[in-house]
């Protein structure tokens, strides 16, 4: 699959998000080794901290059927009127980088730009789970 249509998909995945409080929808689309998509939106609470984020979404339902092997993810929001892609959060981030530090981020617009970069990049010096 390419990245224009992961990024559909996640475009897609964004009419689904539960934002009342922040009003900024996002949808992530993930593609595995095994070329299974898991799409996700963020889902938010009122106790803030109940909040998840698009991307973790998908990974969790990735994880949770059992496909580790993340290959890329996709993530789209509200910002296409302002041009603006939208990357992970810090915590997406560390949560992405469990799974491996060459999956690649890819942001933008299927309608125009698209952006990839690979998650260890995103987050350089991460906790590995090594230091203990």
């Amino acid at each position: 699959m390419d990245n224009r249509d992961l990024l559909k998909l996640a475009e897609k995945a964004r009419e689904f998000s539960y934002s009342p409080y922040s009003k900024f929808k996002v949808g992530a689309a993930l593609l595995t080794k095994s070329g299974k998509v898991y799409t996700g939106c963020n889902i938010e609470c009122a106790s803030y901290g109940g909040t998840n984020c698009a991307e973790r979404t998908a990974v969790f339902k990735s994880i949770s059927e059992g496909d580790l092997d993340i290959e890329k993810i996709a993530i789209a929001s509200d910002n296409s009127e302002k041009n603006l892609p939208t990357y992970p959060c810090g915590i997406c981030r560390q949560v992405i980088l469990e799974f491996g530090t060459n999956i690649s981020i890819i942001t933008g617009f299927s309608k125009g730009d698209i952006f990839e970069e690979k998650i260890g990049d995103l987050l350089p010096n991460y906790f590995s789970g090594e230091e203990f």
